[in-house]
């Protein structure tokens, strides 16, 4: 079946992605292949591509994409990986790691989205990821270790579940700052203990959670 949105993809990548400095070949080919116009409401599909987050209802959004890529890229994932995702939204970031990472954990605080991104995900086939609903700050010990773990909202520090469920050698990608501005913060686990990378300021939603923000 023909994709009519596949030029459009293309074209996202190489003038949002490829001009900003992402470089990992897997998650370029990921941004063109997955049809992110299904992840927002049929009203807002022709703006789907476009450089800007956009709602996707309870007061949430779907990331710009170019964050989607830089989070995704930082993440360093080569196929082998299980993944933790804190937010799963609309399920959009969720299917750029199915398309990347072996299993997907998904933690969703609204049961409407957590829904709403099964069905994404379904319909598109993507039988690797898991989505629950609950306190994503809390991680999923159940499921811990992660070798991977990315945070979709802002939290004003880096919840220590989330530290504790990280293998060693893990990744975590997280927002961190106030409720107005955020450091995009990598945080590596290595046998020396954490090590911390700033890549530069972002804009997020906040984490909701016994260790983000109240409501």
């Amino acid at each position: 079946m023909s994709d009519p949105q596949a030029a459009t993809r293309k074209r996202m990548v190489q003038t949002q992605l490829v001009s900003r400095g992402i470089r990992d070949a897997r998650v370029l080919l990921a941004m063109s292949k997955v049809p992110r116009h299904l992840f927002v409401e049929e009203a807002l599909r022709g703006q789907a591509y476009g450089d800007f987050p956009l709602p996707i209802g309870e007061q949430q959004t779907i990331s710009q994409p170019y964050i989607v890529a830089l989070m995704t890229e930082a993440l360093e994932l080569l196929g082998t990986e299980k993944v933790l995702e804190i937010g799963a939204g609309s399920g959009y970031q969720a299917a750029i790691l199915a398309e990347l990472a072996a299993q997907v954990f998904s933690i969703e605080r609204i049961p409407a989205l957590a829904s709403r991104a099964r069905r994404n995900l379904e319909s598109l086939r993507y039988f690797n990821v898991k989505i629950k609903v609950g306190d994503g700050t809390l991680g999923w010990p159940e499921e811990a270790p992660f070798d991977a773990i990315i945070v979709t909202a802002a939290s004003p520090a880096i919840p220590q579940p989330l530290l504790n469920q990280l293998a060693l050698g893990g990744r975590l990608v997280i927002p961190v700052g106030d409720c107005y501005s955020q450091t995009l913060t990598v945080v590596r686990q290595s046998p020396e203990g954490l090590e911390f990378d700033y890549r530069g300021g972002c804009r997020f939603v906040k984490l909701i959670g016994s260790y983000g923000w109240s409501e």
